[in-house]
């Protein structure tokens, strides 16, 4: 009986002091979460003021194993745009003056081509251009690229040899496939002006003169014109023609323009009419109405500017 009592007052003794424990526990918990709140809080400031103070240090997310470390600015920089690229110029040429035909065509006044020289034998003169036969055998045949459907008939050419050696030509033919374009054939006197003919083949330089003396243009109609087709063709002008236009009654009508250096009314639109001519340099010429008169040289009284 004695050993029950005894029993009973051990375990209500270890009930009394495991209650105390817990209660003792609750009550340093409770007691040290202010603690603990205002030390995270000190913590979290310190950070942040760190962030923000000049030349403090950043945090950065961690970054996996393998892959790159992403880099960002703070402040972004704005974009520049990267420089156009500006045009290199031409080794064969110059920009033309500002007054050149819009038509002017390959062959521009100002522009320097390159090119070879080569010879041919040009018997009278004559050639793709329809002039007829030629005094003068300074002259050559363009390449057929630039010769551009008789464009260049009639133009006056100022041709260089690398030797220094130069001779102006009148260009009166074409030099069909494979003359290059840039290549001139001259006719054998004019190539003997540069170099030894022997040598068959030089490099050379050209570019379009408007030369001093000149006479007044001419006009010629075509065999077998009449007043229901005609051909008409521009001779003795001082600088290339880019376009051709007759009075067709209802306004300008410009012509299309042949390989042999003719300008073409198919219905006969203004054959016998008012001509206007005009230049690579824009410049604009009438001549009156002349009569059409099969492969005959008519004068004129007008003439293009020197340039």
């Amino acid at each position: 009986m004695k050993t029950a009592r005894h029993s009973a007052r051990q375990s209500a003794h270890r009930y009394r002091v495991m209650w105390s424990a817990a209660l003792a526990v609750a009550v340093v918990a409770v007691l040290a979460y202010p603690v603990i709140g205002l030390i995270s809080g000190a913590a979290e400031a310190a950070r942040a003021a760190a962030v923000a103070a000049p030349g403090g240090p950043q945090a950065s997310a961690p970054t996996p194993t393998g892959s790159p470390t992403p880099t960002a600015s703070l402040t972004p920089r704005p974009s520049t745009p990267a420089p156009k690229p500006k045009p290199k110029p031409s080794p064969t040429a110059t920009p033309p003056p500002s007054t050149t035909a819009a038509s002017a065509g390959r062959i521009s006044p100002g522009t320097t081509y390159e090119g070879d020289a080569t010879h041919y034998d040009a018997a009278d003169g004559n050639g793709a251009c329809s002039f007829g036969p030629s005094a003068d055998m300074m002259i050559a045949a363009m390449n057929e690229t630039d010769y551009e459907t008789s464009g260049a008939c009639g133009a006056t050419v100022l041709v260089r040899a690398a030797n220094g050696n130069s001779v102006t030509v009148r260009i009166a033919n074409v030099c069909p496939l494979p003359c290059a374009p840039g290549q001139l054939d001259l006719s054998k006197q004019a190539f003997a002006e540069l170099a030894d003919p022997m040598l068959g083949r030089i490099p050379v330089t050209w570019s379009l003169l408007s030369p001093g003396s000149a006479g007044t243009i001419s006009i010629r109609y075509k065999d077998g014109s009449s007043q229901w087709w005609c051909g008409i063709q521009v001779i003795d002008h001082r600088n290339p023609v880019a376009k051709l236009e007759v009075d067709a009654g209802d306004g300008w009508q410009a012509l299309p323009r042949t390989g042999y250096n003719y300008f073409l009314s198919e219905n006969g639109s203004g054959c016998g009419g008012d001509i206007r001519i005009t230049d690579v340099y824009g410049e604009r010429l009438t001549v009156g109405g002349l009569p059409v008169r099969a492969d005959v040289v008519q004068p004129t009284e007008v003439q293009f500017a020197q340039h």
